[in-house]
């Protein structure tokens, strides 16, 4: 199994969201997908302004929102994570810097390193319009500045409904820190974001 890590990018220089509009409400929510929903919860977990973090399914049906069916490559989900913030303290945007630099690999379709599969693949489930916008503008942002070597394929799609996954996925790396997996790929991820967002962390 591979570590999946990232292509060369310096998430130090990594360019934040030049439309990142303000959002006045004390919470929302966002739903994203970067493969493996261990990794992504064990980086989003550490910052500041999230309140909480769910893994789970989104893109396919009720009856096919199970670990077993996902993983059978039978189904139209993706692992993804819910996360709950306080926009006051951190912006949609600045979710989404996170998600592009450090979470996951942008680049790879249906994929991430040995992580094969529709299920692995780069997703903003945008829960409404301004959602949308925001992401939409920061991929064409990041091609252009030609921060990747290839084309960011994330896809953007509007989200229909959220399915919490099985009780033992939730928060997954911090109970099983030595697993294999977990050390060789969520655990480089959550130091790096560590390492390249410190003020954004929880105290």
């Amino acid at each position: 199994m591979s570590s999946c890590l990232l292509p060369h990018v310096d998430p130090s220089n990594f360019p934040a969201p030049l439309f990142d509009p303000p959002d006045s409400r004390t919470q929302a929510e966002a739903v994203l997908a970067g493969g493996c929903f261990w990794c992504t919860e064990a980086v989003y977990r550490q910052l500041n302004g999230v309140q909480q973090i769910e893994p789970g399914y989104s893109g396919g049906s009720a009856e096919t929102a199970n670990y077993k069916a996902v993983c059978s490559h039978a189904t139209d989900h993706a692992e993804v994570i819910r996360i709950v913030f306080e926009p006051d303290k951190i912006s949609f945007g600045q979710l989404l810097r996170v998600f592009f630099s450090v979470a996951h690999d942008p680049t790879q379709r249906n994929r991430q390193g040995d992580d094969i599969g529709r299920q692995y693949r780069s997703a903003v489930f945008f829960a409404d319009e301004a959602q949308r916008e925001v992401a939409q503008r920061y991929v064409a942002q990041l091609d252009a500045a030609g921060v990747y070597q290839s084309p960011i394929v994330t896809t953007l799609e509007p989200l229909v409904a959220f399915y919490p996954a099985e009780d033992y996925h939730h928060n997954y790396a911090a109970l099983n820190p030595d697993q294999g997996y977990i050390r060789a790929v969520a655990a480089p991820k959550a130091a790096k974001l560590r390492q390249w967002y410190g003020d954004k962390l929880k105290s």
